[in-house]
């Protein structure tokens, strides 16, 4: 029995809680990565927040406060549970954000400039999102205005693969090596990045931050199996609301990590959300998510693998239905050879299939031509998939 036959079941009962997709089956939503949709749970956790004890977090002793400021605490002890933290706040720490690139700019100008030395070297990804490059480089710009002198090395990718060059990495560690920055999930070309093997290459002292934006709510994480520093992830990916994220903290390499300045009013409706997405997830089973929408990724990368009209982004080799490396996490990225990805997306918005058609917010070392990018949640159905690949043949 395949994947997908034998969850049919359980994504049937999912897709039912998620209203804005039962409310539109005209529409196929295909864009995951940038945004998920919202189950029911999430949606009536917050209704229920608002109506019921709506105030101010850490502020007053009365009712509503007390519950909020209960709220977010608990809510900070659930976020470290579901990351795997065996021990949550012994000395880990979670710490609110609006999402995953505050939360690196965060690590990036609160935490970094006290943990480096002049002639320390930082290795930072430029081939993922620009929002875990741009900020390390910033670090290294307010260093240097201070006349700390910080060298920024790039991450060596395999160019066949995809991935990490974890061959060509450990090359690049020596002494004076401080930090490193990485991605779990690619969120273009939709491979697990092999984390684990940064850590063989850097050694058990060097700190490293993680930006889980396409893994965190799509997959299980656990930070003791990871074993990095940082972890850093936005709730609407996750199924929460926009305006909330967090960065889970490690606090044993390097200075305990304390974000700078005052730091206002939390987005306490965003905080309820993704406390209710969490036990949502949790409920669902990440571990049945990831296999579904990689399931569904395997029967898109097949359709597509079997026209020459287009090009599949990423690994080869995870093309092939007998593939000897790991198929797409949820992520499948193309190009038609012939016609602009922009045309495409608008061509494919108008049989109701919602993809990305753009650059993806690359940094510099990135694709620097445009794709369609799908997507895929557990909301998803085979037959979304199916309707993708029917209308790109008349394309």
């Amino acid at each position: 029995m395949s994947t997908l036959d034998e969850l049919d079941g359980w994504h049937r009962e999912l897709r039912k809680q998620f209203p804005i997709i039962t409310g539109a089956p005209e529409q196929a939503y295909l864009d995951s990565a940038a945004t998920a949709q919202k189950p029911r749970a999430v949606l009536d956790a917050v209704h229920h927040y608002l109506t019921t004890a709506n105030a101010n977090a850490g502020r007053g002793t009365y009712t509503w406060a007390n519950a909020t400021t209960t709220l977010v605490e608990r809510t900070r002890t659930r976020v470290a549970a579901f990351l795997g933290d065996p021990a949550p706040g012994q000395p880990s720490g979670v710490h609110f954000v609006s999402g995953t690139t505050e939360g690196l700019r965060t690590v990036a100008r609160d935490w970094l400039p006290r943990h480096l030395r002049d002639g320390d070297e930082i290795i930072v990804p430029f081939a993922d999102h620009q929002a875990n490059a741009l900020p390390w480089l910033e670090a290294q710009q307010l260093l240097a205005d201070r006349g700390v002198r910080v060298r920024v090395r790039e991450l060596p990718y395999d160019p066949a693969s995809h991935d990490y060059d974890h061959r060509a990495l450990p090359g690049l560690v020596t002494e004076r090596t401080a930090f490193v920055a990485a991605t779990h999930v690619h969120h273009v070309y939709g491979a697990d990045m092999n984390v684990h093997r940064i850590r063989a290459a850097v050694g058990p002292d060097v700190p490293i931050c993680l930006d889980a934006a396409q893994s965190v709510g799509h997959l299980p994480v656990d930070v003791g199996r990871l074993d990095v520093d940082f972890v850093v992830f936005s709730g609407h990916k996750a199924l929460a609301l926009p305006g909330t994220g967090a960065v889970w903290a490690r606090n044993t390499r390097g200075p305990e990590f304390r974000p700078g300045g005052w730091s206002g009013t939390p987005n306490t409706c965003g905080i309820a959300g993704l406390e209710a997405a969490l036990d949502w997830l949790d409920a669902a089973g990440t571990d049945r998510i990831r296999r579904w929408t990689t399931a569904l990724a395997t029967r898109l990368t097949d359709g597509l693998s079997g026209s020459d009209a287009y090009q599949v982004l990423g690994c080869g080799q995870s093309l092939a239905a007998d593939s000897p490396v790991q198929r797409r996490e949820a992520i499948v990225t193309f190009r038609h050879r012939a016609i602009p990805s922009n045309d495409l997306g608008f061509v494919l918005a108008s049989h109701g299939l919602m993809v990305r058609a753009d650059g993806h917010c690359q940094a510099r070392a990135g694709e620097t031509d445009t794709s369609v990018r799908v997507s895929l949640h557990a909301y998803n159905s085979p037959e979304e998939i199916d309707r993708l690949l029917a209308a790109l043949p008349d394309v």
